[in-house]
Parts: C-alpha cells; structure tokens; sequence
C-alpha cells in the first residue's frame, strides 16, 4: 500500500487517482487544510497532520506502507515571504518527523515532490539538475532544505520531482483544482472569461519577451501524477539511486492566456496590465519545451525517460523551435 500526504490536494487527488486506476492501494494523509475530502474518491482516508506522531504510528501499524509520496506542503510564494516561520515549519520541520516515523516503521521509500524554485534565478535554461541551488524565497528554501535531509540520509531510498505551474485537472471531472483563495494564473483567467471576476490583472508588461509579459512554464497535473507514478514503480522495482528529476515544461506567455479566455466567451480585453511586481520573478525571458520532461539522476546518468501525454491545444508565440509545440528529450 502506497501513504500519499496531502493527497486530498491539487495533485495528490491526481495522483492518488492514477495509482488506484494502475492498480496500487493507496491511504491519504490530510489536515483537509487545502485538501477536500471529497477527492479522495480512491483509497483509504486518515483525517490529520503529518506531524501528528500518534495518526502515523496508526497508519504505519495498520497499512502495509511500502512506500511514501509526499506532496503535504504550503506552495505560495508570497504567502512564505509574508510567514517564513510558518511556512519552514510546515515543509521542512513537520516533513522531518515523517521521515523520522517512515524510518521507525521499516518504510524506506520515498517520493518527494519539490519544487524548480530550489534554483532561484536560474543561469542557463533549460535548467539542468545539477545547475546552483539558490532559492529566494522561504518557500523554495523549506523544500531545499528538506531535499538536504534526504541526500545525507542513508537509510532512505528516494525520488524528487522539482516543477512549476501545475495545470489542468481530471480529463474525467471527477476532481479538479479548487483552491480557496485562488491564486493560479489559468484558473483566474476562466473566472474572469466566465464572468465570476470582473478582470485578471498582469504583473508586468516589459520583460524581454515577445509580447513583453513574463513567461511562464505550464505542465499538465496529468503529466505530474504519471512522472511520480513512474518514480514509484523504480523504487518499487528496487532502484535505490538518489534522483533529482526535473519536469520542465514550455513556457507560456501570460498573453498566450487570452486563447483560452476566447475559447469560452468572446474576448474583450479582460487583461488590465499592472507594473508593479510585488516579488521578485523567477524568470524573465526563457525558453522551455512542452510537453518535454527529463528525468536524470545525480550521477549523471540517464535513469528514467518521460514524455508528457496531455495537449494544450494553444496556439504559442515564436519562444519555441516548432510551432505548436516542440519536445526535446535529454537524459542525464
């Protein structure tokens, strides 16, 4: 039986989905902080935190757990400059004590998903696994942190997923993204086309891009849960190298955004543009390849091959090589 934390989530529900349609049992760890309930449709379900010591000793007692997937963690940006304290806890601090129970239990496995703000400001694109890790923010540095616990640790087998802007949700309906308060770009973007906002506002208009808004990398919560399927079933299958796995997705104008807005209604400029960047960008100008991911190891040595499945069917400026969409595979 596979633990999935905060898998009552975005993309926990996901890919507690696809682990049930390929034939694991699953238990889902919540607080139901973020989380729903009702997506956990698959599986059983264990209402809590992952740093209540008592639930894990309960759950590690009571299931099978050969393995751990852990996507309980707080994701805002802004929100971790504003509560640092809160925001190291929660990630860092509350993830050590489920280590520490998996350790006592005999669990050894580890699925670990970061995030591509460990990089900071990246110095080449695409950006490769072995490139700085500089964070400059609370939020990339409390993942950080959490992945240099597991690099010294001996006693535990690992996988990473380190990505930005997860998007989309189940092809089926049955659970998708809700977040309360909204803060994702595509999401607000359908409010605003579906008349539930009066207007989606652009943090800036003159980066070095072709229609000079920040580009962004987008990649299908589909495509996440499949790379974290497929780093299960390496450890499953008793692959004990520590991987860093990278999931780069093609980068998005926000003006590209205005294809979906069209796709719903007619457009009629819903986009205000505002100046100010309230936090300092990730990224300005870069390319990156869609639906491209690359999975690599430390060594340097190309472990596990993926390619995305899940289409856009948006139209893309010349930020890429092929026009609508261009992947590239590298191994590592």
């Amino acid at each position: 039986m596979i633990l999935i934390t905060g898998g009552a989530g975005y993309i926990g529900s996901h890919v507690n989905k696809l682990l049930n349609q390929s034939g694991y049992e699953t238990v889902v760890l919540d607080n139901l902080s973020y989380g729903y309930k009702d997506f956990v449709k698959w599986g059983e379900f264990v209402e809590g935190n992952i740093s209540d010591e008592d639930i894990l000793d309960y759950i590690f007692e009571t299931y099978n757990i050969e393995a751990v997937m852990d996507f309980a963690a707080f994701i805002s940006v802004g929100e971790s400059i504003d509560y640092p304290e809160m925001y190291m806890k929660n990630n860092f601090e509350d993830t050590l004590i489920l280590i520490k129970h998996m350790k006592k239990h005999n669990v050894r496995k580890f699925i670990f998903s970061s995030t591509a703000a460990v990089y900071g400001i990246p110095n080449e694109v695409p950006i490769k696994e072995n490139h700085q890790l500089k964070p400059i923010n609370p939020y990339g540095e409390s993942k950080l942190k959490v992945e240099q616990t597991l690099s010294n640790d001996d006693d535990i087998d690992y996988v990473i997923f380190r990505y930005f802007n997860a998007s989309g949700d189940d092809p089926d309906c049955e659970i998708g993204e809700l977040h309360i308060p909204e803060t994702h770009l595509i999401p607000l973007v359908l409010d605003t086309a579906l008349g539930l906002r009066d207007s989606i506002s652009i943090f800036g208009n003159d980066y070095n891009t072709p229609d000079g808004t920040c580009i962004r990398d987008y990649i299908h919560v589909n495509d996440i849960a499949s790379a974290h399927l497929m780093g299960l079933e390496y450890l499953l299958n008793d692959g004990g190298a520590r991987l860093n796995n990278n999931l780069i997705p093609l980068g998005f104008s926000n003006e590209n955004l205005n294809f979906i807005v069209e796709n719903v209604k007619e457009y009629k400029n819903y986009f205000q543009v505002q100046f100010e960047k309230p936090y300092p960008p990730l990224f300005d100008n870069i390319t990156m390849f869609s639906w491209m991911n690359y999975v690599g190891s430390d060594t340097g040595e190309g472990v596990i091959g993926f390619y995305g499945i899940m289409e856009t069917g948006m139209p893309i400026n010349p930020i890429s090589k092929t026009d609508p969409i261009y992947i590239e595979r590298h191994d590592f």
